[in-house]
């Protein structure tokens, strides 16, 4: 035999004892003799104690009996099966008094050697059972699921099933002040045919306590992308509760979520600490929907598709989609109300009762002798993301089922600027339109408001006003103004701008005043009319605002049995009404008309009287020029001869002209000649 011939057999025969003799030492070894150095060697990459404390064996078995969809040559490659139990990690000396962070009952997985060729760690599938896992985290923000920093490591990781048996987790966080408790059990496959495993969650979430329940299918395939995983959950959160129901497929990525989801609670408000997402304060709240979600390794995507419920008595419906991977997370989508209540709208600007505040879990409360909201709009919350929404209102009741009809606003959030542009209602077959600016990017929001009313009908407006007995007139009007201030108060407190209005012909009345909600206007005109209805030939007036102190520039209110102007101050800072009426009347019809009037004290406890000190002085011309001379001031169009009468036609030109922003000084007109 040639002795090349000779070498290679030798060589093959070397090669194969060696195989069989590293088969036999894998066969027979004890593996427990090598825990120590796998110990020492995992506690040195993670930093900190790592044991296993019980029995480590290891089986081998052929790849067929672990994937039977495995074929090849590689079938006929033995894989390992690595079973271990009682398994502990413990917690970084910051967190050692807390005990353990994670002890585990048995750990038992298979091994497909073919990979590691490739730097690939393959668990075609990993059983735990028992697991007691704790994560914490302290109010300076260390915790313990943070390991020793190394070097990226050259292998990857690749898990095909996992299988959960039993166990416990905890969280408890200082930072997001979450502390919950969760116990999972194993459920009867004879009884459950889609889920195989159970849980109960117990715990507290911003000091509100938690509760909840739900159930997984057992067996989580994270590869796989045709096998769906099923969910089922109901978790209660302070007064907001969360349930769910349907799949997720490929959990590795979230590729593929769709699951019902119903959401109801105190406030949308509330769902910020829970989801990140910067929804209003409203109502109590119930919403149903198709909620699908994506996720890939560069942005995310969840649509709540076709939802439908209830805000406080109104309903809503539409669809919304939340979408990350730019600079900000978007939001975008369009709500449709076919009823929405007006007062429904009111925590929106915290311009509801402190009773409702505390109901939704508001901290804010308002003031008892303040009526403009102090409500703090929060706008560091505004930078999370970015949005754009649009509402359509159907209809729109207020208190007495008093139609004001399709409300339209288009609301976009950018860079911390919040504009609301359209905001349109149609009222009593007009239209009230508006355009708001809202830049939360300085410490005190920067506001500007323009807004115009439009040939608003009265008997439309209040349709219980008798008709057959009167006419009614329209309402027009414009209004400019800018300010600064996180809440309603501040913002009113510090405006600057004009005001304009005009009422043409119909009626007013005490019960019309009353039905519109003008507590004030109501008590000013019985004490002028008493209960009676009286024909209206004009009312107009131009407000410039200064500083949030707004003049009266320009008043009247011109009726058949008089003509009536107002002269004074309302200050939006401080809520004070300083304002004189003077009443004149048209020949002697009604004599209790030649007493002015004041209306001072505050916007929640205004005062109407007659000015005293005018009565005292009612001495012929005296008397007369004291009068005379605010209204001639004040209103030069009014036209004295003859019988007394505002001239309507000229007013209107004169309000129809557009308000200025900014600060506006109030200008003394001279008497037209």
């Amino acid at each position: 035999m040639p002795r090349i011939r000779k070498i290679i057999l030798w060589l093959l025969a070397s090669l194969l004892i060696a195989i069989a003799a590293a088969v036999v030492f894998f066969l027979t070894f004890d593996w427990n003799r090598a825990k120590p150095w796998i110990n020492q060697r995992v506690s040195e990459s993670l930093g900190r104690e790592f044991a296993i404390n019980g029995d480590l064996s290891l089986q081998w078995q052929r790849a067929a009996q672990t994937v039977p969809a495995q074929s090849g040559w590689s079938n006929w490659v033995p894989w390992p099966r690595l079973q271990a139990q009682d398994i502990t990690l413990a917690n970084p000396e910051a967190f050692s008094r807390e005990g353990k962070m994670a002890t585990v009952g048995q750990v038992v997985f298979t091994l497909n050697p073919v990979p590691l060729l490739a730097h690939d760690i393959s668990l075609p599938t990993l059983e735990i059972s028992n697991p007691d896992i704790s994560l914490l985290r302290d109010k300076d923000n260390a915790n313990n699921w943070t390991f020793k920093s190394s070097e990226p490591s050259a292998w990857n990781l690749k898990l095909g099933r996992l299988i959960l048996r039993q166990g416990t987790f905890r969280l408890n966080d200082a930072v997001k002040k979450i502390d919950i408790k969760a116990e999972i059990d194993t459920l009867d496959p004879d009884k459950e045919k889609v889920y195989g495993l159970g849980w109960n969650l117990k715990g507290s979430f911003n000091g509100a306590p938690v509760s909840g329940s739900g159930r997984a299918g057992g067996v989580l395939s994270l590869q796989d992308q045709r096998q769906p995983y099923p969910l089922q959950a109901s978790v209660k959160v302070g007064k907001t509760a969360i349930a769910i129901r349907g799949t997720l497929t490929k959990p590795s990525q979230l590729a593929a979520l769709d699951l019902r989801l119903s959401v109801s609670g105190a406030s949308m408000g509330n769902l910020y600490p829970l989801t990140g997402i910067l929804l209003p304060e409203t109502p109590p709240f119930a919403t149903e929907g198709h909620l699908f979600g994506k996720i890939d390794a560069r942005h995310s995507e969840w649509r709540y598709e076709d939802f439908s419920g209830k805000v406080g008595g109104s309903d809503v419906g539409g669809s919304l989609s939340y979408t990350t991977g730019g600079p900000r997370p978007q939001l975008t989508g369009a709500i449709t109300s076919n009823l929405l209540r007006f007062e429904d709208l009111a925590p929106l600007i915290g311009a509801d009762s402190n009773q409702e505040k505390a109901q939704r879990g508001a901290e804010e409360r308002q003031p008892a002798g303040k009526v403009l909201p102090v409500k703090q709009f929060s706008t560091d919350a505004w930078g999370t993301l970015d949005a754009d929404v649009k509402l359509t209102g159907k209809r729109i009741v207020k208190q007495k089922d008093l139609p004001i009809s399709d409300l339209q606003a288009h609301l976009v959030l950018k860079d911390k600027v919040l504009a609301l542009d359209p905001l349109g209602f149609g009222v009593a077959g007009g239209n009230l339109n508006a355009a708001i600016r809202l830049d939360g990017r300085e410490p005190q929001m920067k506001s500007d408001m323009r807004l115009s009313a439009r040939r608003i009908k009265i008997q439309k407006l209040y349709p219980e006003l008798d008709a057959s007995k009167t006419s009614f007139g329209e309402i027009n009007g414009d209004a400019r103004l800018t300010a600064s201030g996180n809440s309603v108060a501040a913002m009113l407190g510090s405006a600057n701008g004009e005001v304009k209005t005009l009422v043409n012909q119909g009626a007013i009345s005490k019960f019309l005043l009353e039905a519109a909600g003008l507590n004030v206007g109501n008590i000013v005109i019985s004490k002028l009319f008493g209960d009676r209805e009286v024909k209206l030939n004009c009312l107009a007036g131009d407000f410039p605002v200064d500083n949030g102190v707004m003049n009266l520039r320009t008043f009247v209110l011109d009726t058949d049995d008089a003509l009536i102007s107002a002269d004074g101050t309302v200050d939006m800072k401080q809520e004070k009404l300083d304002v004189t009426i003077h009443p004149k009347s048209k020949g002697l019809r009604i004599i209790s008309l030649r007493s002015p009037l004041y209306v001072s004290g505050t916007f929640k406890n205004p005062d109407v009287g007659v000015n005293k000190a005018v009565l005292a002085l009612r001495a012929g011309g005296v008397v007369a020029l004291g009068l005379l001379a605010p209204v001639t001031a004040i209103l030069p169009l009014i036209n004295v001869d003859g019988e007394q009468k505002a001239d309507c036609a000229n007013l209107l030109e004169e309000v129809k002209k557009q308000p200025q922003a900014g600060k506006t000084a109030v200008k003394k007109v001279s008497p037209k000649k």
